[in-house]
């Protein structure tokens, strides 16, 4: 009795019939991405920070050394403090987003909830939908040039759905300085290409925040007996006697991967979240908001 299974949106291999399957897929996944919305919106405050602007965002007390100009003397005389007045900034960055495509994304065991590429499109347009009512810029490398626009996480599924890019990590140079990558995937590239890749993105001044999704069966290895595995990337193929001998050494390998990929990331002054496909889609976007608001980042922790 097999564990999961790959996912096919489409009998046929044709090019053009799978096309239209994604094409009918990435709808109902807009609406799941809206669902998870509604969840978390409460708590979505957007990515406030003191800088140039006309809006008021909030009182704090004087240090030594600030400008004397920007003391709000009718605050200050409520009490013995003396306060500065912090305007909001009001320019919008840049997020870019991106969706691993990979062959292996499309696993499915049945202890999950979605494969690992249908919750990673839904994790991308949810996080869409929330920039976009912040007025941040959004992006998606080879697919759309960045905009702000309250119907960006229907433009991305509307050019995903007509053209979405194969291979590994996108390209830096589409990535300008002070922006900001959220990349989603599972990330079991060959590790020197990937953080190759990564070096890449950050050595161009982005900042970036990568959500790892595995499916449960990847953590738990639960097989038995006479199995055969196959690499969905190469169509290799691996017959295991007696599968469950295999558990102990596995897991060692997964973890001490995963740990690696998560302090790669902490070095780099990235974050790195970790999601298994059978809790909500909505854990991993709380998790995105506290990054991309500029709290510290928690490289290696579970949403």
């Amino acid at each position: 009795m097999p564990v999961g299974e790959t996912q096919t949106a489409e009998a046929s291999d044709g090019a053009l019939l799978k096309a239209r399957a994604q094409a009918a897929l990435l709808p109902d996944l807009l609406v799941e991405a809206r669902r998870v919305v509604a969840t978390v919106t409460s708590g979505w405050h957007g990515r406030r920070r003191r800088g140039p602007g006309e809006t008021f965002w909030q009182f704090r007390p004087f240090v030594d050394g600030e400008a004397v100009s920007r003391i709000d003397w009718r605050r200050s005389a409520r009490d013995d403090s003396v306060y500065l007045r912090d305007r909001e900034w009001e320019a919008a960055q840049t997020v870019w987003l991106w969706a691993d495509p990979s062959p292996s994304m499309l696993y499915r065991s049945k202890q999950a909830t979605a494969s690992k590429d249908a919750r990673a499109l839904v994790i991308v347009l949810a996080l869409a939908e929330l920039l976009a009512r912040s007025g941040e810029r959004i992006g998606y490398p080879g697919v759309m040039d960045p905009v702000s626009a309250r119907n960006s996480a229907e433009r991305v599924a509307a050019n995903l759905a007509s053209a979405r890019p194969e291979g590994g990590l996108p390209p830096a140079d589409r990535m300008r300085r002070f922006s900001e990558a959220v990349l989603v995937g599972d990330f079991l590239d060959p590790m020197e290409a990937l953080t190759e890749r990564i070096d890449a993105m950050a050595g161009a001044g982005v900042r970036g925040h990568l959500v790892q999704v595995c499916d449960p069966a990847e953590l738990a290895f639960p097989y038995h007996g006479r199995t055969e595995f196959r690499d969905p990337e190469t169509g290799a193929k691996l017959t295991a006697g007696r599968a469950e001998a295999l558990r102990e050494e596995y897991q060692r390998l997964f973890d001490a991967r995963r740990l690696f990929l998560a302090d790669h990331c902490r070095r780099l002054g990235w974050s790195h979240v970790l999601h298994v496909t059978d809790r909500p889609a909505s854990e991993p976007l709380i998790a995105l908001h506290a990054r991309l608001g500029g709290l510290p980042a928690q490289s290696g922790a579970r949403a």
